[in-house]
This record gives structure tokens, C-alpha cells and sequence, in this order.
């Protein structure tokens, strides 16, 4: 199972674009907020099969979620943007989330910063694919799933997409 992970995407479809044709073989995306119709020009655009979560830049609707839960692969994997763990300060209060709800995979986005620690639980954050703030470049993750394996992860640097 093949995932694209992209997160504060700020309504910058160029960039969403890019990372697609970059990763367009993915089984699966998911994307971690600000800004939630970036989700759905995912989906929609290019037919795939999108979860995502919002953030702190989106407007509050009653059918939005700030976190989720997806199994997928024999992993369970923890969703949400981050502002609501403080994950500026510290990654400690995403981590206990991700491990109250068994989660062996926790993915966030907010700071605009690539973080991939090895876990328990793995804690994934691909960075922004359109405002970065740790390189030049913008960034997505990919995801690779097996059954009872660690996740392989790679972190994909683009060009910055205006």
C-alpha cells in the first residue's frame, strides 16, 4: 500500500499538482489540514481516494474533524493537524493521543516542518507542499504499508510552488 501523506497545502493547487505528478501511483492520500477544499481538489481532480482532517486555518463547519483515525495495511494511523497538541512546543501530547486509540502511526502537519521519528508510535509530519519554513523546497511524504512491517518513508522535496 502506497500513501501519499501532504499537509498544509493553503489552497496552493500548483503545488498539490506537482506532488500528484511526482506520486501519482499512490493507492491512497492523506492530507492534514489548512485548507480543507485542497482535500477535496485532491480527490476530485485526480480520483483518488483522499482522508483528510482540518486545521487551524480552516472554517469550523459541523462536518469537519480535527482528527481521525484510518486502518489501512494492517496499521492504524492517527490524523490531525496538529494545533490542538501544541506541536510547536513539543510532539508529547500527539504521541498519547496516537497511543490511546492504539495507534502504531501518527501523522501531523501545522509547523510546516519535515519530522519523521521512528516511534513507538511512528510520528510522521511531511512538512507544507506550499509555505515550508525548514527548506527552500516544499514537501510530501510517501508512505509505503505492509502488514506486521515499519513503515518505509520518504521524504520528497519539490521545487516551491508559488
Amino acid at each position: 500500500m502506497k500513501i501519499g501523506i501532504i499537509s498544509d497545502t493553503h489552497g496552493n493547487w500548483a503545488a498539490i499538482d506537482e506532488a500528484f505528478s511526482i506520486a501519482d501511483d499512490m493507492n491512497l492520500w492523506l492530507h492534514l489540514g489548512d485548507c480543507t477544499p485542497d482535500a477535496e481538489y485532491l480527490a476530485t481532480t485526480y480520483n483518488v481516494p483522499v482522508y483528510g482532517v482540518a486545521g487551524n486555518c480552516d472554517w469550523p463547519t459541523g462536518e469537519m474533524c480535527y482528527e481521525r483515525i484510518v486502518d489501512v495495511a494492517g496499521h492504524r494511523i492517527f490524523m490531525t493537524h496538529g494545533h490542538n497538541y501544541g506541536v510547536r512546543y513539543t510532539q508529547e501530547y500527539v504521541m498519547e493521543a496516537a497511543e490511546s486509540q492504539n495507534a502504531d502511526i501518527a501523522i501531523f502537519g501545522h509547523t510546516h516542518i519535515v519530522e519523521y521519528l521512528s516511534g513507538p508510535p511512528v510520528l510522521l509530519n511531511p512538512g507544507s507542499a506550499s509555505r515550508p519554513r525548514d527548506d527552500e523546497r516544499s514537501s510530501f511524504m510517501i508512505m509505503e504499508l505492509e502488514p506486521m512491517t515499519p513503515p518505509k518513508i520518504t521524504i520528497v522535496r519539490m521545487k516551491r510552488v508559488r
